[in-house]
């Protein structure tokens, strides 16, 4: 199993690498995010809470993101692999991530980082705010403190996964082709065969789930 960790402060780039990642690889896309957002819309107890953290930028605690990973893997138990996107956030939770993949007899292969400079994040997620109606992409105090969230914990996962010889550092100011062949290099160098070609075609988690 081919599992992916692509990393990167809010407005890297991730969803659009993720997506491009899945077609190539036949990859489940997990999303934390859009697992939540999902539950969100479905007006859930544990949507409307999250709904609450989300537009203070804050975390979701790390209980509720492992129990929704946990589940994705029982639910998809044939899959070629996962990529997970913007997870995990902290040390705790990639501590937590690599147990729980060992008991499902996986684990990360490796771990993509994609780094822009803090204005370029703003711009970008200012923009996105016009079309996503997504409160946190509209605030631009909310957005920096993102961002802070992101550099004082959700960063230090990169040293936990490099003294793995797992971490890689990738610029993501650039064309969307010459990012994504970049991380496809890494991938292919971390994986001992090329992955299969899935029977249906590959969905995403926060999707089956919605």
């Amino acid at each position: 199993m081919l599992n992916i960790v692509l990393f990167g402060p809010p407005g890297a780039g991730k969803g659009t690498q993720s997506q491009k990642l899945i077609a190539k690889y036949h990859l489940v896309h997990l999303s934390t995010g859009d697992l939540l957002r999902a539950q969100i819309a479905a007006g859930t107890e544990l949507g409307l809470k999250a709904k609450k953290i989300m537009d203070e930028g804050l975390l979701v605690p790390d209980e509720v993101v492992i129990g929704m990973i946990d589940n994705a893997l029982q639910s998809n138990q044939q899959a070629a692999g996962f990529i997970f996107d913007g997870f995990p956030r902290t040390v705790a939770q990639a501590t937590s991530l690599d147990r729980l993949l060992a008991g499902h007899g996986t684990g990360v292969q490796a771990m993509v980082a994609l780094e822009v400079d803090e204005e370029e994040l703003i711009k970008r997620l200012l923009e996105r705010g016009k079309t996503s109606q997504r409160p946190d992409d509209q605030d631009e105090t909310k957005i920096r403190r993102r961002v802070s969230v992101y550099h004082s914990e959700t960063a230090q996962v990169a040293g936990y996964y490099a003294t793995q010889a797992k971490f890689h550092a990738l610029n993501g100011i650039g064309g969307i082709e010459t990012i994504f062949g970049q991380i496809c290099t890494i991938i292919d160098q971390h994986q001992p065969t090329a992955p299969k070609a899935s029977a249906t075609p590959a969905t995403s988690v926060s999707e089956a789930q919605a």
